[in-house]
């Protein structure tokens, strides 16, 4: 389907509420060393709007966040946004500490179940280390590839276009400057758009039952009253 007619299905669904993108990252998505409305998470919210598209974008990424930390928020933010989409960033924080990469795969296919178990679909970024980090480096990388396949998600390389050019990275050499926003948007979109266009003909995601909910996501009767 060309590019123009599906998002203007996208804009003509009728859809109960503005649909919520979510996106879980770590500093890359959270505009660190940037104004906010610099990030590409922010460029975002403003393309969907150009294009006349509905969807609300939730981010909820954290400076310093690992994949440990993600898996932990991930549940409420569900149940609080009840996304579409979810955008999955994370895993550099865990490379730059040389944490064990069967971990990493571990919590990224945990967090990938759950969103889809809460109705979402997802999309998963693949970040990069520094060459410094040698096999390593190269081991993490494909990770997010084999798993892309294992479970069906899409995964982007999203600083693969520009991850050579030292002048789009600020002085820490490992966050993107604010010139290289939109390159990650461009990276990002192609991917993205075919999944608000599933997404927009799913029924609304369930509710996710809390702790201590009954079988039909209301709470344990305390007495006959």
């Amino acid at each position: 389907m060309p590019i123009l007619l599906l998002l203007w299905s996208l804009a003509s669904a009728a859809f109960a509420g503005a649909p919520v993108i979510l996106v879980l990252g770590d500093s890359l998505s959270a505009a660190h060393g940037l104004a906010p409305e610099q990030g590409w998470v922010a460029l975002l919210s403003q393309r969907l709007e150009r294009a006349g598209l509905p969807h609300r974008v939730v981010n909820a990424s954290a400076s310093g966040e690992t994949s440990d930390g993600g898996r932990l928020r991930l549940p409420a933010l569900l149940r609080r946004h009840r996304p579409q989409v979810l955008i999955l960033e994370l895993g550099a924080n865990d490379g730059l500490r040389g944490l064990p990469l069967p971990r990493l795969a571990d919590n990224l296919a945990a967090m990938v179940q759950v969103s889809r178990e809460a109705g979402a679909r997802v999309l998963l970024l693949a970040a990069r280390l520094p060459p410094n980090y040698g096999p390593y480096a190269e081991a993490f990388h494909d990770l997010y590839r084999h798993l892309g396949r294992r479970l069906g998600v899409p995964v982007v390389d999203f600083l693969g276009a520009f991850g050579a050019r030292r002048e789009l990275f600020q002085s820490d050499g490992l966050h993107p400057t604010a010139a290289a926003q939109p390159l990650i948007l461009d990276a990002v979109w192609p991917a993205l758009v075919p999944l608000l266009a599933s997404a927009a003909t799913d029924p609304p995601p369930p509710r996710l039952r809390r702790p201590g909910d009954g079988p039909s996501g209301s709470s344990p009767a305390s007495g006959n009253g």
